[in-house]
């Protein structure tokens, strides 16, 4: 089932090609993009996530895009929904997340990705709910929770069980948005 390409004022998200690999494992080889994340990626890793990432798509029709500058087709980072693939009290559930490149934050380029995924989510799909979440340290990240209208929920705080007990990462924040609370937006 293919992903359809979205398009925003200064982005494209697009399907994969075989030729992100080389970006998509800079990204995440990345210190300062994976410094909430266990470890940066080699590119073995780098490439068996692309190829989770593009089997998900084929699977469901939906996932994490490539999103690349319309202006000069330089890729930005990686940004989408896909289905929560380990158990917790809030699951199964679709999640949004995202991954950019150092220079291409602070611009509001993931806020206006994300609201094209989140429209494409509501509307297209149709989901009923999109959670996200993320470690306490990384506020950037809740932050565009918060400007996307997503709402904390503190109840569903969870410790992310691919991590071991006792890991500095393991506390992860939820994040809710539902259709209604979409709607609402818009």
């Amino acid at each position: 089932m293919p992903c359809l390409d979205l398009e925003t004022p200064r982005l494209r998200l697009r399907t994969w090609r075989d030729d992100d690999l080389a970006a998509f494992a800079a990204l995440n080889a990345d210190p300062e993009v994976m410094r909430h994340f266990p470890g940066c990626l080699g590119r073995d890793e780098s490439d068996a996530l692309a190829a989770r990432i593009r089997q998900h798509i084929e699977d469901h029709g939906f996932g994490q895009w490539v999103v690349e500058d319309r202006a000069d087709g330089a890729f930005v980072g990686v940004l989408g929904l896909q289905n929560v693939n380990f158990d917790a009290p809030f699951t199964p559930a679709v999640e949004i997340g995202w991954r950019f490149l150092p220079r291409y934050w602070g611009q509001g380029l993931a806020c206006e990705a994300a609201r094209a995924a989140l429209a494409f989510a509501f509307e297209r799909l149709p989901l009923a709910e999109v959670v996200a979440f993320t470690v306490p340290a990384n506020l950037p990240s809740q932050a565009l929770m918060e400007r996307l209208g997503m709402q904390r929920d503190g109840d569903g705080d969870f410790e992310h069980p691919r991590l071991p007990e006792g890991h500095a990462l393991r506390p992860h924040r939820l994040y809710r948005l539902g259709r209604a609370q979409w709607e609402a937006l818009q």
